[in-house]
This record gives structure tokens, C-alpha cells and sequence, in this order.
């Protein structure tokens, strides 16, 4: 069964299926390429009759994760070049506007698109949430730092998509006064860089934050991959430039270049950067200074984020004693703070002490000091996912909590993290989380203060905990 809606730019056609409209692959912004290339997003044409919205848009240009992560993450190429679209799950019974969440997706800002079946919005929509998934421009074409093209535009990508949202969520039944964006890893980063843009203002007033601390780079620190991609393709270092290359060799030189990155070892990728206008400071210090205090937060992550990279590579085995120290010399951890760390893990590997290091140093430590300095009132919630999957010696790994958000557990995608196995009552009990935290604003656990309460997702073991290693946290700096 098929329906309509009605936006700005004219009539789409969705699917009806159980009670729930899917509405796949609007567009929100025109096709990025040709006139539109290494620009900010423009209008979307109107267009004359119904459009079909019943198949998933065109991905934004990438390549597949390298081996041994494409194995685990599954990430579809959609051709085509309309790739700054959409996706709309809505439920068709009952009366009133519903709460509006908008998932911004993960892979490094150079990976991952809203087709994956990991991020159906069905559930959402069958507890009454309307539900976005968006894509945007990614790597290079997103995120390079050139000096005659304006930069963060896959960020830009990302407001255009909100603004439609508000202008055109209510022919979908939803409230564009009641808009949550969620979002994991670079999806929670670029969120953290809507939190402290001018330009969101009024378009979200909650916002969860999944495993990624809000960040941004200098121009200049922002502009060396940019740079060391056109030494390769041998030409100036300018949009009009790398326009001119073909689009494939682009793609084939951008992964030669940050294909062997990761957020734990380093090496080049793509960030945001501050711009001084879209971005106009570094995210974490703005909302450590005060910024969006107004917008409602639930943040949080994976007790043990580190395994995603370090278990299928072989890290974790091959980090010994000697390695363990020049890594926590390279991070500047000093000596007390590892002894702690290997005091509170008997036994532990020295690639699980490292691992553990990391995880707090990148993610745990930058959220929970922005939670600190939210004063009380202001509506801050923070969780850790604890359930260890079973696969591998993946444990708590980095993005296995999002099927449980989702309540997506039987799609390929999660079962290649979590096995076929992983417990449905937890993810009845996070989803249930995120939509009662964009329908009122509270979770279903206390606010952050100084008892510093923490949700932890786990099975058995579900609920929450005041400050959990705060022993740790504490000797941060």
C-alpha cells in the first residue's frame, strides 16, 4: 500500500507497511556535483507530479571499509549523485504532532550513509517518533579543507537537512518544535558542532550524543590531509583542482591516504574544523563555557569502545609492556594514572589497559566534563553500555550499542557485532530510553549532579550507578 505527502519542493510517494509509512530518499539539497561541487548545499528544484520515495538515495561518494571492519560493518553504495537525501518513518494512526529524532550516522566523516537496515526507523515510528536518517557529503568531498571552497560542508549538509525538517516535518505528522538529533561516533561529533553553531540555533532542543566527544581542528591542522591527497594526484591543493580529477581516482587516492586511520592510533583523516563562522570555536570549549545549555543532553558510551579496532587487527595481542609504554608516553599519561588503571584490571593484557586508557582519554573524559559543567536543571543525562557481545572478544565494543537503540538486533549488520543471540530486554530498555528522552525530555533515570548518576546498559545488571570508576576520572586533568 502506498501514500503521499506533500513538502516544499512538491509530492513523494512512501510505502505503507504494518501501519508505518516509509518515505526513502527525499532529497533536502540539490545533487552536490557539477555547478554544485565543493559548495554549500543549494536548494532542492521543485518538481511537477509524485515523486517515489519507496528505494533508499544515492550514498555520498566512499569506499568500503578496509579489512577486517568491512566483515563487521556493513556499508552499502547506493550510485547516483543525489546523495544529499533523506529518509522519513511515520507512524499513520492517531491525532496531533509526534517528536521528531534525526540520526546523523557514523564512519569517520569519510564512511556510512542512513541505508543501512541497522537504522530502520520502523521502531521509532511504532512508539509514535517520527524518525530521519540522513546522508551527507563525506570524506574529501565533505570535509576537505580548501582555500576556495567554504569548509565543514558535510556539516552544512547536515543543517540544510534540519531545516527542511523543520519546513516540512509536519506533512509527515511530526512537531518541528519538538526535534531530537542523535547521532554515534562522527554522527555525535558533527552534533557536538551543531551544539556550539549559531546556525542550529532553534532548529533541535535535545540532542544524544552515542560514543563521540564533540571536536574540531585548526584550519591548518584540518587542511594536511587535503594537502598530502594532492601531492599524490599532483595538483595545487584547491577545490577547482581536485574537481577536475576524476571522481574514482579521488576516491581511490582519499583511501590510500587514510585508509590505515583510526580514532584510537591516529593518523590523517577528515575533521571539522573551526571556521570562525559555521564553527566559530572549538565545540567542547564552547559548551564547557555555557553553550546550548537550553538544549536537553543524554550522553554517553561503550565501556570498551577500544575493542572495534583493537580485537580483529590483532592489536590487542601484539601490544606488549614495551609497546604499552611508548603509547602512554605519546598520550602523556602519567605514571599514577596507569598504575591506577592496571590496579583496577587484575590480570588485564596490556593491550586491555591501553585500550581501556584510550577509550576514556577520547570519549569517556571529554563527555563526562562536559556534563560537569552543565549546571543543575539544565537536563543532562549520561549513559555507558556494558553488555559485552560475544563475538570475537568484541566485548562493549565501539558502535555495538546502536542496534539496541534502534531495536534493530536481528538485522545482518548487528548480528555480525552481537551474534544472533544478544538480549532483547536491553534493547526494549534503551530504546525505550531515547524515545522517552525526545518525548519529555527525561530518559527514565536521574539527571547528572554531583552524585554523578550513571545508566548502565548491561544484561544482567541494567540500571543506574553513582559515578562508576570515578577514581579513575578524577586523576584526569
Amino acid at each position: 500500500m502506498e501514500t503521499i505527502a506533500v513538502t516544499r519542493q512538491g509530492e513523494v510517494r512512501g510505502r505503507i507497511d504494518d501501519g508505518i509509512a516509509a518515505f526513502l530518499g527525499i532529497p533536502y539539497a540539490a545533487a552536490p556535483f557539477g555547478a554544485h561541487r565543493f559548495r554549500a548545499p543549494a536548494p532542492a528544484e521543485p518538481w511537477q507530479g509524485v515523486r517515489d520515495a519507496l528505494e533508499f538515495g544515492p550514498t555520498a561518494p566512499k569506499r568500503p571499509y578496509r579489512p577486517p571492519l568491512d566483515r563487521l560493518i556493513p556499508d552499502p553504495d547506493v550510485p547516483g549523485d543525489e546523495c544529499l537525501n533523506l529518509n522519513v518513518w511515520t507512524p499513520l494512526v492517531g491525532e496531533g504532532r509526534l517528536p521528531v529524532m534525526v540520526w546523523i550516522h557514523g564512519g569517520s566523516l569519510r564512511n556510512g550513509s542512513s541505508s543501512l537496515s541497522l537504522y530502520e526507523g520502523r521502531a521509532f515510528a511504532r512508539d509514535r517518533v517520527v524518525l530521519v536518517s540522513v546522508n551527507y557529503r563525506l570524506g574529501v568531498e565533505g570535509f576537505g579543507v580548501f582555500p576556495d571552497a567554504p569548509d565543514n560542508r558535510g556539516l552544512l549538509d547536515q543543517l540544510a537537512a534540519l531545516r527542511w525538517v523543520r519546513d516540512n516535518i509536519a506533512a509527515f505528522g511530526g512537531d518541528p518544535g519538538n526535534v531530537t538529533v542523535f547521532g554515534e561516533s562522527a554522527g555525535a561529533i558533527s552534533i557536538g558542532a551543531l551544539l556550539a553553531s549559531p546556525h542550529a540555533a532553534g532548529l533541535f532542543g535535545r540532542a544524544v550524543l552515542q560514543s563521540g566527544p564533540p571536536r574540531a581542528v585548526s584550519r591548518t591542522a584540518g587542511a594536511k590531509t587535503t594537502g598530502l591527497m594532492a601531492e599524490r594526484l599532483g595538483v595545487p591543493a584547491t577545490a577547482e583542482a581536485f574537481a577536475a580529477v576524476d571522481r574514482e581516482r579521488l576516491l581511490d587516492v582519499q583511501a590510500e591516504v587514510t585508509g590505515k586511520t583510526t580514532p584510537i592510533g591516529g593518523g590523517p583523516g577528515f575533521d571539522i574544523v573551526v571556521d570562525g563562522e559555521t564553527v566559530p570555536a572549538d565545540p567542547r570549549a564552547a559548551l564547557e563555557a555555557g553553550a546550548a545549555r537550553e538544549v536537553d543532553l543524554l550522553l554517553g558510551a561503550n565501556r570498551e569502545e577500544y575493542r572495534l579496532w583493537f580485537v580483529p587487527t590483532g592489536v590487542l595481542e601484539r601490544v606488549g609492556r614495551l609497546t604499552l609504554r611508548l603509547a602512554l608516553a605519546r598520550f602523556r599519561i602519567k605514571g599514577r594514572l596507569a598504575r591506577l588503571y592496571r590496579a583496577n584490571r587484575p590480570g588485564a593484557k596490556p593491550g586491555e589497559i591501553l585500550g581501556a586508557i584510550a577509550t576514556d582519554l577520547l570519549v569517556r573524559v571529554p563527555l563526562n566534563r562536559i556534563a560537569d559543567s552543565r549546571p543543575p536543571g539544565a537536563g543532562t543525562f549520561v549513559y555507558e553500555f556494558a553488555w559485552a557481545s560475544p563475538v570475537g572478544g568484541l566485548g562493549a565494543c565501539h558502535a555495538l550499542e546502536i542496534g539496541f537503540v534502534f531495536d534493530t538486533l536481528r538485522t545482518p549488520g548487528q548480528v555480525a557485532l552481537a551474534g544472533p543471540g544478544a538480549p532483547q530486554n536491553l534493547a526494549d530498555a534503551m530504546h525505550r530510553a531515547w524515545v522517552a528522552f525526545a518525548t519529555t525530555g527525561d530518559p527514565g533515570w536521574p539527571a547528572w549532579d554531583s552524585s554523578r548518576p550513571v545508566m548502565v546498559f548491561d544484561e544482567p545488571g541494567m540500571g543506574p550507578v553513582l559515578a562508576p570508576r570515578d577514581d579513575e576520572l578524577r586523576m584526569w586533568p
